[in-house]
């Protein structure tokens, strides 16, 4: 067996742009430019794209016009591009389909899932075969076994095997942060390369008689995956078909800056404003994306309405974006004082739900404050599940004549 090399990429997400930037869109272009650049000092035998290679199934034509300049690079130094596609470079109807088509079409992609025996061969080194994306668990356990009976995988002898796929596989080593759409029973032995797609965070372990790869992403598609390199894999296979897998990161993702270690549980809105804003002064960079995470839990009587977005976005002047992510919780009441409250046989309604205003308002009032309150709202609960305005504007007036 002849010796090979190939680029093993996914979850490009052309075209995305993300928070309605024009800019972040051109950075999944220019990660992608900077791709097709290494891959051509590399010098491969073929690229896979395992899925993902747009961010829409009908990406823009600025974004069009620019993966085509891009395959023409490729296709012009000889390098075969694989595809299969994903969850979000096909719709899951027949008549939008995939733009992968089109571009197969064309000779600047080779759409496995579409050709005869899904796979590319070649005979001195490699057989590649490939499964489109359907979308869900449930779709995929009813079509693929239908499409990989019309189109059955053949390993081949004496050659490496690669199988390509865009999904999550129920491996007990999975990241579990997320749910698994393929069942690996359902995925054939025989191969000694599974190049997957999906997974943001590079992954691999062992599958079957071979190895099961995520080669990550190449660009931010949210806060939380800033922290995994973005990059592809390139593979090297001697003669003896041992596998070489080297990660390779790109220079020109975009930094995100996120801000996460503070637990603003017990301030103030206010305070809280104050504090974020000036995290974001201490990280200002040209260019950043600075994610400034609130979390915890705040006083009773606050809520989220109240901290001023804009102020903490105005406090980032050299950021590319200031992109604040609210998880902060509106009630400081426990669980166990709830359900103590309303558990069964626990006194009438109203009782209940005075103990329960007692225990909100007594958190930041005095005693005396916290029973004036506790009964205002008490009084308020009839009114307004009637939608009785008159009565709310009324006892609403009252409070405030006193």
């Amino acid at each position: 067996m002849r010796a090979f090399s190939f680029v093993h990429v996914s979850d490009l997400h052309l075209g995305y742009s993300q928070y309605g930037l024009e800019v972040r869109r051109q950075d999944f272009d220019d990660a992608f430019a900077e791709l097709v650049d290494r891959t051509l000092v590399l010098k491969p035998d073929f690229m896979i794209i395992a899925g993902d290679l747009f961010h829409q199934p009908r990406p823009s034509n600025v974004t069009l016009e620019h993966a085509i300049r891009s395959f023409k690079r490729l296709k012009d130094a000889k390098i075969p591009v694989l595809t299969v596609d994903g969850s979000h470079d096909s719709a899951p109807n027949t008549i939008t389909g995939t733009i992968l088509y089109p571009l197969d079409s064309a000779g600047l992609i080779f759409y496995l899932p579409r050709h005869e025996g899904a796979c590319w061969i070649k005979s001195d080194c490699c057989y590649v075969y490939g499964i489109p994306n359907f979308h869900s668990r449930h779709k995929t356990m009813e079509a693929l076994p239908k499409f990989m009976m019309e189109k059955p995988p053949k390993p081949m002898k004496d050659v490496c095997n690669i199988f390509v796929l865009h999904g999550t596989v129920d491996l007990p080593s999975k990241p579990p942060y997320i749910e698994a759409d393929l069942i690996s029973d359902a995925l054939p032995s025989g191969f000694d390369y599974y190049a997957a797609g999906h997974l943001h965070e590079r992954f691999s372990a062992k599958f079957k008689d071979g190895s099961l790869v995520y080669s990550g992403c190449t660009e931010t598609g949210g806060y939380d995956e800033a922290r995994y390199p973005k990059g592809f894999s390139y593979v090297q296979v001697n003669e003896e078909g041992v596998f070489h897998v080297e990660q390779m990161e790109l220079s020109l993702s975009r930094q995100f800056i996120v801000l996460d270690e503070v637990d603003f549980s017990g301030m103030s809105p206010v305070k809280i404003t104050e504090l974020a804003s000036q995290m974001v002064k201490d990280v200002d960079v040209a260019g950043v994306v600075v994610v400034p995470v609130l979390r915890g839990t705040l006083p009773a009587e606050a809520c989220r309405t109240e901290i001023d977005i804009s102020q903490i976005c105005a406090a980032g002047e050299k950021a590319l974006l200031v992109h604040p992510v609210v998880l902060l919780k509106e009630s400081a009441v426990l669980d166990e004082v709830v359900q103590n409250i309303f558990e069964d046989n626990f006194k009438d309604l109203r009782t209940k739900s005075f103990e329960y205003f007692m225990q909100i308002f007594g958190e930041r009032y005095s005693a005396k404050e916290a029973d004036r309150f506790a009964r205002l709202a008490l009084a308020l609960i009839e009114p307004l599940v009637c939608k009785r305005d008159d009565k709310v504007k009324s006892i609403v007036e009252e409070e405030l004549s006193k």
